[in-house]
């Protein structure tokens, strides 16, 4: 089985590197890509836990782009992680989510939540490259007993346009499936039944987009059809997978059961060597 959608501790997922190996290896996952969010820290530990057990790893990432005030996550894959304009960019990320986490701390003291915004911080220091996200505050409203569960934190607080929600900023989609394709990479349009923003895909074709990511927990059978024939008539690939963020994350449920088939991937696959090979020809003819 194949899944290109995965997380851990190195942004908002609760499995580190080495457990998810183990449990994709569990589950007969046999090649799989970690897409942690504007963070490659976790891909060198399940690149060495992984090679003992057989399976192959596909460098990869999920990336936030800003598109008129909307989050759009994009899913880059096969790139560079050494790719020094890719590092420094993703360093930047990762300084505005921590910016934004503070932001929102303070609102949340406004409200009369007061939370330890130096904890998250320490914590977050504790692995290099680690990507702070809403999530980490969410949990921290469950354990305080400002909130149910994750779900209520975000439906009361930090969903967009809640009291403690903080936009964020950054790079067009454009810009980052620009800085994957030189990182050597190509870059798949997350979960888009999701999204609300269809109209923007064959916009983003034309500027690099590589595939779609059609099959996702969020998408029913229609929505997956969809969007296949949608891949199919812009020439692009298509991406999948569990989306899994842990044991207890809500996004546990699907691991082992949403994957992308094997023909699908082949082609992924192939259309990001053509993508390469391109690359490196015009590099040459300059």
């Amino acid at each position: 089985m194949i899944d290109l959608h995965l997380h851990t501790t190195a942004s908002d997922g609760r499995s580190t590197p080495e457990q998810l190996v183990r449990r994709l290896a569990a589950e007969g996952i046999r090649t799989f890509a970690l897409t942690d969010h504007d963070t490659t820290a976790g891909i060198a530990a399940a690149t060495a836990a992984a090679a003992p057990l057989g399976l192959r790893v596909i460098p990869g990432i999920e990336v936030t782009s800003v598109h008129q005030g909307i989050d759009l996550h994009l899913l880059g894959y096969f790139f560079d992680p050494d790719h020094v304009e890719l590092i420094d960019f993703l360093v930047a990320q990762r300084e505005d989510r921590r910016r934004r986490v503070r932001e929102m701390i303070d609102r949340l003291a406004s409200l009369g939540i007061v939370l330890n915004v130096q904890s998250i911080m320490k914590k977050a220091s504790q692995m290099t490259g680690k990507a702070l996200g809403r999530p980490v505050i969410a949990r921290l409203l469950v354990a305080k007993g400002h909130a149910r569960d994750i779900a209520d934190a975000f439906d009361r607080f930090l969903a967009t346009g809640r009291p403690a929600f903080v936009a964020r900023r950054g790079a067009t989609p454009a810009d980052v499936i620009a800085l994957i394709g030189r990182a050597g990479g190509l870059v798949s349009f997350a979960h888009p039944g999701k999204l609300g923003q269809d109209d923007l895909i064959p916009v983003l074709a034309a500027a690099g987009l590589g595939a779609i990511e059609v099959f996702h927990p969020d998408h029913n059978d229609a929505t997956t059809a969809r969007y296949a024939a949608m891949a199919r008539a812009l020439g692009l690939a298509t991406s999948g997978g569990s989306d899994y963020h842990g044991p207890r994350s809500g996004r546990a449920e699907a691991l082992g059961r949403v994957n992308l088939p094997p023909e699908a991937f082949e082609a992924f696959e192939q259309l990001a060597r053509r993508a390469a090979s391109i690359r490196r020809s015009a590099g040459g003819a300059a």
